[in-house]
């Protein structure tokens, strides 16, 4: 099966999908080995670590596409990649998503804000007019070659305007074409229940452990009818707060203590695949190159 169509399953199942954020093809490595299903490409996450900036739109398209496809490449899973608001207007954003689509994602989210973006979860959003944002989600669903391809809208309007214009963007989005709808940063519960239940399409909620949406029970989530679940940079902040502690270890020649609360050396190889490479230059590599590698 397609990695778009069994997202697309996924995403029409009854049981709740959820997808970790992932940041870079080694954290996509490690989600897929720990049994996620599908996974999302974070752009707050590809933003802090390639550039060591927020998530407010400084990266450039071909920085997040070429990002991303990297990512596709390290999984055999579905990975949503993140459009932000398609780089410009609706021609833009028509270009984007077929870029995206032949890094080999099987998804994509497409945001309502005006460029450059924020982060969902910061103040200071804009939104474009709801007849441009519909436009938007057409030429999205226009450019994909695979039917299957998952058009993921994002709706920041709760922040700006309240949950009954992203109901009314929801419910328009999906009827221009997008797959799933993304209800961005609603403040409380009730209005997480709200939007799943007022929207006609499988909808999508963000789970940022501290930011402006509060924490509600997957299992909950499920009941409510919830089609997915993106955990986009709790991995990220996991990340950074392991690293700030090991390299104060290194520094101060504790080294060998990070042993026991890391990958060991043979591990980590196996992680990234040297065993695959081994097994090629076996099958490739005439003897006498084996043996002047690996004969000692």
């Amino acid at each position: 099966m397609r990695k778009t169509t069994l997202l697309k399953k996924y995403i029409r199942d009854p049981e709740l999908l959820l997808m970790p954020g992932v940041y870079d093809a080694l954290s996509a490595k490690i989600a897929e080995r720990c049994g996620a299903k599908a996974i999302q490409a974070s752009g707050y996450g590809l933003a802090a670590s390639y550039l060591g900036l927020p998530d407010v739109a400084i990266l450039t398209k071909t920085q997040m596409v070429e990002l991303t496809r990297n990512i596709c490449s390290a999984v055999s899973i579905p990975v949503m990649a993140d459009g932000d608001t398609g780089f410009g207007n609706a021609v833009n954003l028509y270009y984007a998503v077929r870029e995206f689509e032949a890094a080999g994602a099987a998804g994509i989210n497409l945001e309502d804000q005006f460029f450059p973006k924020r982060c969902g979860h910061m103040n200071g959003k804009q939104i474009v007019p709801l007849g441009e944002a519909v436009k938007k989600i057409e030429a999205a669903a226009a450019a994909r070659s695979d039917p299957d391809f998952v058009i993921n809208a994002r709706t920041d309007a709760i922040a700006v305007a309240g949950v009954e214009e992203a109901i009314l963007r929801g419910n328009a989005f999906a009827k221009a074409g997008a797959d799933l709808i993304f209800v961005e940063a609603p403040a409380k519960a009730d209005d997480v229940k709200r939007v799943i239940q007022s929207i006609d399409a499988p909808v999508s909620i963000n789970m940022l452990y501290g930011g402006k949406t509060p924490t509600i029970p997957l299992k909950t989530l499920e009941e409510w009818g919830a089609a997915r679940v993106s955990v986009p940079v709790a991995s990220l902040f996991a990340v950074a707060g392991m690293l700030e502690k090991a390299y104060t270890m290194i520094l101060h020649d504790q080294g060998e203590e990070l042993l026991a609360e890391s990958y060991q050396f043979q591990q980590f190889t196996d992680l990234v695949g040297l065993p695959e490479i081994r097994a090629l230059e076996e099958r490739f590599l005439d003897d006498g190159e084996l043996h002047a590698r690996y004969s000692g």
